[in-house]
């Protein structure tokens, strides 16, 4: 049995504790609110069941009867089924993400004092800097905060740290060799200039921007 529809079954399973000794009454309330709990998840999650088989499987195998399908072919569906469910979870899943990325960006797009950089990278230049600019496969040493769309730190560095441009994510690559050092930005990069569709472990989802606050400290060959 698949995953969706044990999980269904395994809500419905505490009904039966309800009464110790039932009457004819309650058994027969008890197996129809089974079968409506049941029906009530199958719809959303099955719209184009066929009832008339479920309930001749059900019915056989509740009875211990001889089923008509071999149990290879009958695993080998349900495990179809499984993995043709979570596609089109994990579909749903990432054109909600999508979605939720535009909106951001489109927000933050339309604050005063933001600028637009190739591949859609935002920035806003909180204090300005007279220094030297780094160059492309250069090295640069920077203080940082990196927050999530909802505000939260997932990364940070209060004391300057050195890193090789050519090691960091792509937003990054493209915003530092235009800032000069003593200055502060705020970047906010689109997921495909960051961790994109990979998302990093558990710390960044997948289609995740990310809005950084870097202060360029120096800069070195």
């Amino acid at each position: 049995m698949s995953r969706p529809l044990m999980f269904a079954l395994c809500l419905c399973l505490p009904l039966s504790a309800l009464a110790a000794d039932p009457s004819p009454s309650e058994q027969h309330d008890l197996a129809y609110s089974l079968g409506a709990s049941l029906g009530e998840r199958l719809r959303q999650e099955v719209p184009d069941l066929q009832i008339e088989a479920l309930l001749e499987g059900l019915g056989q195998a509740y009875r211990g009867q001889p089923l008509k399908l071999e149990p290879r072919r009958m695993q080998a569906l349900l495990e179809q089924h499984e993995a043709h469910a979570s596609a089109l979870a994990e579909q749903a899943h990432t054109a909600e993400a999508q979605a939720a990325e535009q909106r951001f960006m489109a927000a933050e797009r339309d604050r005063t004092g933001v600028h637009e950089l190739a591949g859609g990278l935002l920035y806003g230049e909180l204090t300005g800097g007279t220094g030297a600019q780094p160059q492309a496969g250069g090295r640069v040493q920077v203080r940082y905060v990196g927050k999530l769309p909802d505000g939260s730190v997932f990364d940070q560095s209060t004391t300057a740290q050195w890193f090789n441009l050519s090691s960091v994510i792509e937003g990054w690559r493209v915003a530092l060799p235009k800032m000069r050092a003593g200055s502060t930005w705020r970047l906010v990069i689109p997921s495909a200039m960051a961790y994109g569709a990979e998302g990093a472990g558990d710390l960044i989802a997948p289609y995740t921007p990310l809005v950084f606050e870097i202060t360029l400290v120096a800069v070195a060959d």
